[in-house]
């Protein structure tokens, strides 16, 4: 059998092979601790798990809308005005299972040989899969370690031509856990103003979650860009809802018609229950949310303090998500040996930089979103580790 020659240059996320091996020494016996898989280790609050119940229990089975059902995206537009000030049509509003799947529709609708789109690099591992799939010219826009991990408007401006199709932006940043100030946002917003035939993918999945007094500028409160942006969001981090599957997306007006084609052709609609679950999480209590980033705060600076107490290693504050991203270049090792040995013989996964991007090498991925007790756990495996073995 012949495929075609797109799933050649399909690449996948580490993060879950990592995870599947972590699992797999756990099973053994080893003691395991995972700072690896970018996921919140709390439950989903009761109230949204309480809504799922209801829902079934009130007979909601069946098909809803591709694009989600009504008072979903009219919950989630709401949701958007209060939080960015901004308002939206809830007809342009598509529920999709999970955030990847605004990837898929975006790059798929822009992506095909003779043309570039622009991504994140150091970046969330799925945009350069997906553009290698449509057989366009992925083009890295450098995520620098000396720039706080904010991209630069000016860098990532030029490397815009008239080839370009679709840039695609992610402020609070994954892995590196950077964003970007809003005078480098407004910087890019006006530059794009000469290239008015792309389109921008903004995936700000970690938009709750900023620390230091950091703002989070949306794409979304600038009108100049409005009729050619993709915005992504969703439940999975902010109300730690990772299996449920469950995000939104926003369209302009021209392209939302495409997205609701690709979901009646893909998916039909997400599954009716975690719908309900997802209009509880918007519209009930957000005290978790708040508890929630108020621990990750608390952990980030554990881990922050941690890393740059081992020799070889510096580590600069993240600003948002729930990552770090240390450099790892004095310790002699490359990164994914590293990572291999660290989960290997110390125990403690964690992502190789070079599993994010090109311009990974000398870095790796942890996340604290784990207890503060894995994390010193952690952290003193590393030392002890990085202590009596050299780099490689």
């Amino acid at each position: 059998m012949k495929t075609i020659s797109g799933f050649d240059r399909i690449g996948e996320e580490n993060a879950f092979a990592v995870l599947a091996r972590a699992t797999q020494l756990a099973s053994q016996g080893r003691d395991i601790i995972n700072l690896g898989i970018g996921q919140p280790d709390f439950k989903t609050p009761d109230h949204i798990v309480e809504a799922a119940v209801k829902a079934l229990r009130d007979g909601h089975h069946g098909y809803t809308p591709a694009t989600g059902i009504a008072p979903l995206r009219e919950a989630v537009s709401a949701d958007l005005l209060k939080r960015h000030g901004v308002e939206t049509n809830p007809d342009e509003v598509v529920i999709v299972p999970g955030g990847k799947v605004t990837m898929f529709m975006a790059i798929l609708m822009f992506g095909e040989p003779g043309v570039d789109i622009l991504y994140p690099d150091p970046g969330f591992p799925i945009y350069r899969s997906m553009i290698e799939f449509t057989g366009a010219r992925p083009v890295p826009v450098p995520i620098r370690e000396e720039n706080n991990f904010a991209f630069s408007a000016e860098e990532t401006l030029s490397l815009m031509t008239d080839k370009t199709r679709l840039l695609i932006l992610n402020s609070p940043a994954n892995p590196t856990g950077g964003v970007t100030p809003r005078s480098e946002i407004e910087k890019l917003v006006n530059g794009l103003e000469a290239y008015p035939e792309a389109a921008i993918l903004s995936d700000e999945i970690y938009s709750q979650m900023t620390y230091d007094g950091m703002e989070h500028v949306s794409l979304l409160t600038f009108p100049s860009i409005r009729d050619r942006l993709i915005l992504l969001d969703g439940w999975s981090k902010t109300y730690a809802m990772t299996g449920w599957r469950l995000g939104f997306s926003l369209w302009p007006d021209q392209l939302i018609d495409k997205a609701r084609k690709l979901a009646v052709n893909a998916w039909s609609c997400v599954n009716a229950p975690a719908q309900y679950a997802a209009l509880a999480a918007l519209t009930g209590p957000q005290d978790a949310v708040f508890e929630m980033v108020e621990e990750f705060d608390r952990r980030r600076k554990v881990v922050v303090d941690g890393l740059n107490a081992i020799d070889g290693i510096s580590c600069k504050t993240p600003l948002g998500a729930f990552y770090a991203y240390p450099n790892i270049k004095n310790t002699g090792w490359k990164a994914k040996k590293l990572a291999s040995a660290l989960l290997e013989d110390a125990g403690v996964a964690v992502i190789g930089g070079p599993d994010f991007g090109v311009l990974g090498e000398g870095y790796i991925r942890l996340s604290y979103a784990n207890s503060t007790a894995n994390i010193n756990s952690a952290l003193d495996r590393v030392r002890t580790f990085l202590g009596t073995n050299t780099g490689k």
